[in-house]
């Protein structure tokens, strides 16, 4: 009995700190390192990447507007939250404690506001990433747009109905994984 328990929690660390992405990456790295180095390695680990802003996306689309900027966290709504306490913040980046404050959703609200040529932003599809043992949903602020926020130009993504990806923002599960 105590062998399947080491088992199953030996798997569980396993699947924790790994994904067949992050396999295929580290199997690239060694190859690359094999072939050119361990400076040509260590140049493409994630964390060095330019575009690793947040745990969960290590690609180019930066994060949507935000108090705290590039951590762009928020509820299920859209609104913002701490990134790293998850309490409700209004526009400026305080406790959002009474409603006379100004609590803006991130994609629908700020991102229509301060960017007119993303169209009809709204909060689209995601996916899940385990990061600091919980599960982080990464969301795509889908528009009909052109250019992303950083300007590059914009993909489909999680986005549907000719709508593209403009910019990120994600939410911190309470979900062991």
């Amino acid at each position: 009995m105590k062998i399947e328990t080491a088992a199953a929690h030996a798997s569980t660390l396993l699947a924790e700190r790994s994904s067949r992405r992050s396999f295929i990456g580290r199997l690239g790295q060694g190859v690359v390192a094999l072939a050119g180095g361990s400076l040509v390695a260590a140049a493409l680990k994630p964390e060095n990447a330019e575009a690793y802003h947040i745990c969960g996306h290590t690609y180019t689309t930066a994060s949507c507007p935000h108090p705290f900027n590039p951590n762009s966290r928020v509820d299920k709504y859209g609104f913002p939250l701490h990134p790293q306490h998850g309490y409700p913040i209004d526009d400026k980046g305080q406790i959002y404690t009474k409603r006379s404050q100004k609590r803006s959703r991130m994609c629908e609200d700020v991102v229509r506001k301060r960017y007119p040529s993303a169209n009809k932003p709204r909060q689209g599809g995601g996916w899940s990433r385990c990061c600091g043992g919980r599960i982080r949903t990464i969301y795509d602020c889908c528009a009909y747009t052109k250019r992303r926020i950083n300007g590059d130009a914009a993909v489909t993504g999680y986005c549907y109905r000719g709508k593209k990806v403009f910019c990120i923002g994600y939410r911190d599960l309470n979900t062991r994984c």
